[in-house]
């Protein structure tokens, strides 16, 4: 199987050096353990899946640790939450940078012990599904944007040309039955994946837990609580209204997006680009691969990304905010291939509330324009605003 470099690649060695661990989080499948192993191929490598390595860990940490110094990968660390507190001893007394690459599906699980035992001690990274910029320059580079959205950015299903109806379909079997499993109990897996099918049914429009609560038959705290799961396994995220006072009210719910737009796209019933033509999500899913392509560049710099939307009561929107620094940039998305003069109706109306901040349009189109209000960037120069 050929390999891909990840640009996070850059950054996690360069902190490696300096902080005694690495841990590395993500969603399933996201290439976590060629990553770990690419970074240090000379290191010990101990799968703590493997049920006797997980038994030896948790009966003998100290023993474990001893067999594993000098430099080792620590894979699904999760499983055995007591050698956070060893490993913390263990680094502190020895002070060698860089001994230890912890990886880990659950960021919920890896975080809670992480703060708990280590913190100041590692440098925290996530690894997500491909960026269409770690692509380019590659034999996998979809040939547009439609085709990407559907078949999102895992490694494994990319490299070895899985069809995504295939992929997916395992993918989320494996994932309701084995890692819900671990991070909550939860007893009706069906409706759990038909709450999968529901959410995604909602990407890019605000949260409302009590709609979601009455169609599925459930109760509004049942549905923070799967939310949570979702976020914690890296399936979804929410999206933050921008609440600095611009004289206005505001919204002030989240939306919700995810991380992967051909898991979403399956999860749609969207098999291929095609299908993705006349598809009512058209817009919502070319909003959500935008959005992600920022967030995805941002972790390459081990930045947690400051990304935003904003929509006041009166229904002016900006489709993403992104603060960088002391820069406000406002970005409109738009999936329709011709530019039209409604593509800059509300970055105007922001600038006349912002006039500091820079305006982009995002579109499916190709073309690069510089007009009065915003720059029009087609999907493939998105990283000229980066």
């Amino acid at each position: 199987m050929d390999f891909i470099r990840r640009k996070v690649e850059t950054k996690t060695a360069e902190l490696l050096g300096k902080f005694p661990l690495l841990a590395v989080t993500g969603p399933r499948q996201s290439g976590k353990t060629t990553f770990c192993k690419m970074l240090r191929p000379e290191y010990k490598y101990a799968n703590l899946e493997d049920l006797e390595l997980r038994q030896f860990a948790s009966q003998d940490p100290k023993g474990f640790l001893e067999a594993y110094q000098g430099g080792a990968i620590l894979d699904e660390i999760q499983y055995v939450p007591q050698l956070f507190s060893y490993l913390q001893v263990a680094t502190d007394a020895k002070g060698m940078p860089g001994e230890y690459i912890l990886s880990g599906s659950q960021h919920f699980l890896l975080s809670e012990n992480i703060s708990q035992s280590l913190a100041g001690r590692v440098a925290l990274f996530d690894l997500l599904p491909f960026a269409w910029s770690e692509l380019e320059n590659t034999q996998h580079l979809p040939h547009s944007w439609e085709e990407f959205v559907v078949q999102g950015g895992y490694p494994r299903q990319i490299i070895q040309g899985i069809a995504p109806a295939d992929y997916f379909s395992s993918y989320v079997q494996t994932y309701v039955e084995r890692d819900v499993r671990l991070i909550k109990n939860i007893t009706n897996l069906g409706l759990f994946t038909r709450f999968m099918h529901v959410l995604a049914g909602r990407v890019g429009q605000l949260l409302n837990t009590n709609s979601m609560a009455i169609e599925l038959g459930i109760d509004h705290k049942t549905v923070l609580s799967w939310l949570t799961v979702l976020e914690a396994s890296f399936i979804t995220f929410r999206l933050q209204p921008y609440f600095e006072n611009f004289n206005k009210q505001v919204v002030k719910s989240p939306k919700v997006y995810f991380y992967d737009t051909g898991l979403l796209s399956y999860l749609l019933g969207i098999r291929n680009a095609n299908d993705l033509s006349l598809h009512f999500a058209k817009g919502a899913l070319f909003e959500n691969l935008v959005i992600l392509e920022f967030i995805k560049n941002q972790t390459f710099t081990g930045i947690q990304p400051s990304m935003y939307f904003w929509r006041d009561l009166s229904g002016h929107e900006i489709d993403l905010l992104w603060r960088n620094g002391p820069n406000l940039t406002a970005i409109e998305i738009k999936s329709g291939k011709t530019i039209q003069p409604d593509f800059f109706k509300n970055l105007k109306f922001f600038k006349n509330l912002n006039d500091s901040a820079s305006s982009f349009v995002v579109y499916g189109g190709a073309d690069h324009q510089s007009r009065t209000h915003a720059t029009v960037l087609g999907f493939e120069h998105l990283n000229q605003i980066f």
